[in-house]
């Protein structure tokens, strides 16, 4: 390879994950973007899973309630709705992005209940009040055991909860294989990293008829997010460096 082939940046439409802060980043040290960009938008040229859907898991990346990046997910829903998804499909999405919040109650509960235990203290009686929903998702085969702790805790308030999330279970705007791989997306991500929830939602999508291989290209997109640290900085070292009199755009030696 040629130092010129060395330097260059793919100059399809893919953009992957990036905004422009790449072009900027291109003055600075091209070739360190020319291999990111290779390797992060590898998801988008690939071809293992289709672009709608690759647009879908960024979108649920970017919106998840552990990461609330704007930019990242208008970036993402504008190329979705460009890629053929429905107002329905991106929806159904933020909708999952918002109830993965309950990892709070999985991770705490049992360590409520164990440390109360510990100290002494019992939980006050709880109410024999019918719990609908939850007993909806005990029938669909979607009640998760590590939901038992918070379900002793608080019946009621947990009932409430699945009512909220019991629609993604029963909608038809995704497959049940699609919804496993956004869940996969969710919990491995990052600013998750949640290894029960990983764990059960890789189970049940190769149950649900995944590939390895597709399962692996969720997981790549969850780390070609990292490239969101540029997409944020590069602008603001940018302006800083022009706040100083220094040429913000100049190449590195």
């Amino acid at each position: 390879m040629d130092a010129n082939e060395e330097t260059k940046v793919p100059q399809s439409r893919e953009m992957g994950p990036w905004d422009t802060a790449r072009e900027q980043m291109r003055a600075w040290d091209p070739i360190w973007v020319a291999i990111c960009s290779t390797m992060s938008t590898d998801p988008w040229v690939h071809g293992i899973l289709p672009r709608k859907f690759v647009e879908l898991v960024g979108v649920a990346l970017n919106a998840a309630c552990t990461n609330l990046n704007p930019d990242g997910t208008r970036r993402h829903i504008r190329a979705a709705l460009a890629a053929g998804a429905t107002r329905d499909e991106i929806l159904m999405v933020l909708k999952m992005a918002s109830v993965m919040s309950i990892h709070s109650c999985s991770l705490g509960a049992p360590i409520l209940l164990e440390e109360a235990k510990a100290a002494g203290v019992k939980p006050a009686a709880k109410s024999n009040d019918p719990t609908p929903a939850c007993d909806r998702m005990r029938a669909a085969g979607q009640w998760n055991t590590a939901w038992d702790p918070f379900f002793d805790l608080d019946p009621q308030w947990t009932d409430g909860f699945m009512a909220t999330a019991i629609g993604i279970y029963a909608s038809k705007t995704f497959t049940p294989k699609e919804i496993e791989l956004l869940s996969i997306a969710f919990d491995a991500s990052y600013t998750h990293m949640y290894a029960p929830g990983t764990r059960r939602h890789i189970k049940a999508a190769l149950k649900a008829g995944a590939t390895v291989e597709e399962i692996m290209e969720v997981l790549k997109l969850c780390v070609v997010q990292g490239v969101q640290a540029c997409n944020l900085g590069v602008p603001i070292l940018a302006e800083e460096l022009a706040r100083m009199g220094k040429p913000g755009l100049e190449a590195v030696p």
